[in-house]
């Protein structure tokens, strides 16, 4: 996602720091969530002058601050509005402990990836093709943190064969398009591997217009960097993890399946995703 400019609505009473103030044994006595609350037709109202939609309203994790989903331009965007209900706020929001940008993080829970619309054919794929459990990884063979993840996706094989991994190849970093031109041109896990160990691949044997496509598909998707995993429910999931950490993001963002013995059916219900 790209980075959002921040603004600011000022109404004809501005008056935040009253938000905050103490007014009897009520408010000021307790949570400051106790005692504000912001319905989502108030939303609506509020920010109508905007062109979107309030979808939902819930407290954000800055304190002072309600996170407002609202749909835009045929996408869902986290905005942050405060208590006095006169400040909107539309910008990244950074955890410091973790570092971690909860506005980018909201951004994807609320607008998943259409996987069907990425095309896997000219993916290396890691793995049983029937397996259930089938997880989307945009790579460089120049990216040490892609060579790493891809030796924890051997350990995740051995363990869960009901995972595979589809390989897209994204030449970000610079000499990186010239490997993948060779590593399509063969289909090659042998090459991915000699090519994350710094080996010279030698010159592709073909052209190939997916490396293009990639790029495309890629920049349209907002991703920036490698690694960066595509969940089985849209989610995007970037940078290295570990083979515990990597299993259980996968199975949060699963799908479920119930069975029943009658007819032996199978009915999707979403998993939630990890916060």
């Amino acid at each position: 996602m790209k980075p959002l400019l921040i603004f600011v609505f000022l109404c004809a009473t501005l008056a935040p720091a009253a938000a905050f103030m103490p007014e009897g044994e009520g408010c000021g006595a307790g949570s400051c969530i106790e005692c504000h609350d912001l319905s989502r037709a108030e939303a609506n109202e509020i920010l109508k002058q905007i062109d979107g939609d309030v979808l939902s309203v819930s407290n954000a994790e800055v304190p002072g601050l309600w996170r407002v989903n609202m749909k835009m331009n045929g996408k869902t965007w986290p905005l942050y509005l405060d208590y006095s209900k006169s400040y909107l706020i539309s910008g990244n929001i950074i955890q410091l402990d973790s570092r971690e940008n909860l506005t980018e993080s909201h951004y994807r829970e609320l607008n998943p990836v259409d996987i069907a619309a990425i095309p896997l054919d000219d993916a290396l794929l890691l793995g049983d093709p029937q397996a259930k459990t089938q997880v989307v990884v945009f790579t460089d063979p120049h990216c040490p943190y892609c060579s790493k993840l891809h030796q924890e996706m051997k350990k995740a094989l051995e363990v869960r064969p009901d995972i595979a991994w589809k390989i897209k190849l994204l030449p970000l970093k610079k000499g990186s398009r010239e490997a993948v031109e060779t590593i399509l041109c063969e289909k090659s896990l042998d090459l991915l591997d000699a090519a994350f160990t710094g080996r010279q691949l030698p010159p592709a044997s073909c052209q190939n217009s997916a490396i293009d496509l990639t790029l495309k598909i890629a920049q349209e998707m907002g991703l920036r960097s490698t690694p960066t995993l595509i969940m089985p429910n849209g989610q995007i999931l970037p940078g290295y993890k570990e083979l515990e950490h990597l299993l259980r993001v996968i199975d949060e963002n699963t799908p479920a399946t119930v069975t029943t013995k009658s007819d032996e059916t199978e009915s999707p219900t979403p998993h939630q995703t990890e916060k």
